[in-house]
């Protein structure tokens, strides 16, 4: 069989595993919502990736020395509801932009297995119904204990925690100020860092 390398190759109605993302020779990063490819989007935008770096940063800074650890993307999350199963059997596999792992026993060589405690979405053009509905519902049910949607354009951030197993808004962060994360203690993100531009 020959190599998967486009798009254009693969069944947009076809239901796919994590053994047949595996094999995927993409230039772009794609993700698997329930077997079902979700096609990558234009790449992030200058502010993005500065937001994406300040949020991270900050978050390094304060894990250092503690058992939890920060990603960025690209890095494979796959998200299962039963445990480590086998490639075959996973259906979803999502890059976060941000992601933080508390549970080291879910990390490996190709990424994490399971709910990060906390995942950080900074929205770009034509992603805004993927981060706020499509993965909002994916996280929530797959026990993601603290969800951030980040709105660039208005420099705000979403701030969602994981009770009785759906969503509450936790807080809407809009001006300079700190911005409290429920699943790393002690550490509180400054909103002026999260949107500084230089």
């Amino acid at each position: 069989m020959a190599p998967i390398t486009s798009l254009s190759q693969l069944d947009a109605t076809k239901t796919y595993t994590y053994a047949d993302y595996l094999t995927w020779k993409f230039d772009e990063f794609v993700e698997l919502i329930k077997g079902k490819l979700l096609r990558p989007m234009a790449g992030p935008s200058r502010l993005h990736q500065v937001y994406s770096l300040n949020i991270a940063a900050e978050i390094r800074q304060h894990l250092k020395g503690k058992p939890c650890q920060v990603y960025v993307a690209p890095f494979d999350v796959r998200l299962t509801t039963a445990g480590a199963n086998g490639d075959q059997q996973i259906m979803t596999v999502v890059q976060p932009d941000i992601c933080v792992v508390c549970d080291l026993a879910k990390l490996d060589d190709r990424g994490c297995v399971g709910a990060p405690d906390w995942i950080v979405e900074i929205l770009s053009p034509g992603n805004t119904s993927r981060d706020t509905k499509t993965k909002f519902d994916l996280y929530e049910e797959s026990g993601v204990l603290e969800y951030w949607i980040v709105f660039p354009g208005v420099k705000t951030v979403a701030v969602y925690v994981l009770e009785n197993e759906q969503y509450q808004l936790a807080g809407e962060f809009y001006e300079p100020g700190l911005i409290p994360v429920r699943t790393v203690p002690g550490l509180a993100l400054e909103w002026t860092e999260v949107f500084a531009e230089a």
